[in-house]
């Protein structure tokens, strides 16, 4: 939802590959690779994908080996549950990685800054390990986010990049096939462009 044609311009700038909107879930079997955009909220996220029946094939996709890859809300939605506007009773994701999606706390403690939520600008990435994602990033790697919630996955080896808002956030995930962005590639100018050239050419 919302970034669809974004994400699919960036791919265009890039060239040499061919990026479709799918609006039908048929439509996946056929495809190398997969991006789960989105923008906005995770029931809804969440409501969109079941009631247009990709849920089942987002995961046989996963399944198949294929890469995919999650942006903003379509990483969160990889998770297995999110606060967001049910913090009583979350609200199921799709269950790929483990873990929940949780709201940035606008007040903090004595001795640190008062947050703004949601987070929107620049950040720098810090990357973990070697992923193939954010090869050729520069260390001082700056990416750009719109976001009120993230992810708190259960294992921390699938932790890709973090950055930081008050304290430490998981910005990226990697588990086997499946790939994860907290920010916005799209819209994260050069850093952004490679780290989608490099998707692009697993």
């Amino acid at each position: 939802m919302g970034n669809l044609r974004s994400v699919q311009k960036a791919f265009e700038h890039l060239g040499g590959t061919r990026a479709v909107v799918v609006s039908d879930p048929n439509e996946i079997t056929g495809c190398e690779k997969l991006i789960l955009p989105g923008v906005g909220n995770f029931a809804d996220g969440m409501a969109h994908l079941h009631d247009r029946g990709f849920t089942q094939p987002v995961h046989d996709f996963i399944d198949s080996g294929r890469p995919l890859m999650g942006i903003c809300m379509g990483m969160q939605l990889l998770l297995d549950s999110s606060t967001e506007d049910a913090e009583d009773d979350p609200v199921p994701g799709l269950g790929v990685v483990k873990g929940t999606v949780l709201r940035f706390q606008e007040g903090q403690g004595p001795d640190q800054p008062r947050l703004k939520v949601p987070q929107m600008g620049w950040n720098r990435l810090d990357v973990c390990g070697d992923s193939p994602l954010f090869a050729g990033l520069d260390d001082e790697a700056y990416v750009y986010f719109v976001h009120g919630y993230y992810c708190v996955p259960e294992d921390d080896a699938v932790v890709a990049a973090t950055a930081d808002y008050g304290a430490p956030f998981c910005a990226a995930l990697h588990r086997d096939n499946v790939w994860a962005t907290q920010f916005h590639p799209e819209k994260s100018q050069r850093v952004g462009l490679q780290i989608l050239k490099n998707f692009s050419a697993m």
